[in-house]
């Protein structure tokens, strides 16, 4: 049923967001390995969407496409320098010119908080501070870019800095501690500015390589460091619930809880996508589907599911809309405002006729309401029937093949595509910087605290 109380204004944002965390990791997903009471019960008081894709399977250009409400081709940002994600000190970033949801909501008198993973520049010019929050604790990239990844000493990595606003703060953070850390953080940021309206991005490390759980959920769990992790993050999540509710603030904000790409095949994980075919990284449903729950008490319908096709960049149109603030007008937004789907409206319907897979800068899948086009195979998988693109369905519908190619040429022509050679007339340009300094540096005669606990 649609909402019965009207919205409060300018409601507070509490935006959860996993790293590599599957579409089959959870409870109210599927998930029949892990716990995770509270997210099930999140689901329950709010609604669950089926159909939510980030705008790319890694997690720098996903992050920057979900910051920005703009597909990652389009902001420049769809690969790091010489990766295709961002590494520590590379010299490209978000562009200091683009606008947030930080930025949208700071403009109507939010108080704005990051705190975790960043991953969209670790160069002043591109750090959160310089995208409109106020504050930044947390790493500026992935847990696993530090002295402790096992490949990394000759890569020759700088120690892992854990930031507060533009200071390191610290060096190789111990990382079993260190979700822990943020939670109380997140709290502290709520009780701060329990009085004014706030928007608090709580980006995790977890479920990223390496594992780093507290002894605790380790010894509890059913699935190893994994399940540990998993675990944690759904205590982490209630423990912020919680305090909505303790400091009166429950009805009046807005919690928001995804993934930034598909979960990893990685031997060391035991990640799940299911039922969805494929892993992060690829453009199979597993890479950039993923969970996507909004609950939001007697605005939000509880218990409800929405189909429709929904993704990451609508969240900035969407926030703007329930806020009362401005969408950036001199500028394309490829995101929609949802809110319509939000409140259970029964003629609500997805704002976008097709999506466009992007892995770096290379076009590989469109879809529509139903149909999912790769466009190097020719492969097509009716999405209503097959989520797992198990069946192809080409030889039966040349008509929606040729109809999902002019669609990729649309794309191409907007956003280019390397693959074609298509440059895409509505690109803008990365953020650059030409000489980049490093956050930290190699001291050999400082042990940190890696060689004490690992």
């Amino acid at each position: 049923m649609p909402a019965q109380k009207p919205c409060p204004e300018r409601p507070n944002v509490v935006l959860i967001n996993c790293d590599d965390l599957g579409y089959g990791d959870i409870g109210c997903y599927g998930s029949e390995l892990h716990s995770t009471p509270r997210l099930d019960q999140m689901a329950a008081e709010g609604v669950r969407f089926t159909d939510f894709y980030q705008g790319a399977p890694l997690c720098s250009p996903s992050r920057a496409g979900m910051m920005t409400g703009c597909y990652p081709k389009r902001v420049g940002l769809h690969t790091g320098h010489h990766s295709i994600v961002l590494f520590p000190n590379d010299p490209v970033g978000l562009h200091p010119d683009e606008v947030t949801i930080a930025d949208v909501l700071k403009a109507r008198g939010y108080a704005t908080h990051i705190i975790g993973k960043w991953h969209c520049g670790d160069q002043p010019e591109f750090l959160p501070t310089n995208h409109g929050f106020d504050s930044y604790f947390g790493i500026p990239f992935s847990n696993d870019m530090g002295l402790e990844h096992p490949s990394n000493a000759k890569l020759r990595m700088p120690p892992l800095p854990l930031m507060r606003d533009e200071e390191v703060v610290e060096e190789e953070p111990y990382q079993a501690g260190l979700t822990a850390r943020y939670t109380s953080d997140a709290v502290r940021c709520m009780r701060e500015h329990c009085d004014e309206p706030f928007f608090l991005y709580m980006a995790h490390m977890y479920v990223h390589l390496p594992l780093y759980a507290p002894y605790g959920f380790i010894v509890n769990s059913r699935d190893g460091s994994y399940g540990a992790v998993v675990e944690h993050m759904d205590f982490c999540t209630g423990v912020l619930l919680d305090e909505l509710k303790a400091l009166g603030i429950d009805e009046r904000t807005i919690v928001i809880f995804t993934s930034d790409n598909g979960g990893t095949n990685h031997a060391n994980a035991n990640a799940s996508n299911a039922p969805l075919r494929g892993w992060k990284g690829q453009t199979w449903e597993g890479g950039l589907r993923v969970p996507f729950i909004v609950r939001w008490p007697g605005v939000v319908p509880a218990g409800a599911e929405c189909q429709e096709l929904v993704t990451a960049m609508d969240l900035l149109p969407t926030l703007a809309a329930l806020t009362g603030a401005q969408t950036p007008a001199d500028r394309t937004i490829d995101g929609r405002d949802i809110s319509p789907l939000l409140f259970g409206e029964p003629d609500a319907r997805s704002p976008h006729d097709a999506f466009y897979y992007y892995r770096a800068g290379n076009l590989a899948a469109v879809r529509d309401q139903r149909y999912k086009l790769h466009v190097e195979s020719g492969q097509l998988y009716d999405l209503r029937d097959d989520v797992g693109e198990s069946i192809d369905v080409a030889a039966d519908h040349p008509d929606v093949v040729a109809r999902l190619r002019e669609v990729a040429q649309v794309a191409r022509g907007d956003l280019g595509d390397d693959a074609t050679g298509a440059e895409g007339s509505g690109c803008r340009p990365v953020g650059r910087v030409d000489a980049p300094t490093p956050l930290t540096e190699m001291d050999w005669s400082d042990p940190y605290w890696q060689a004490l606990y690992d």
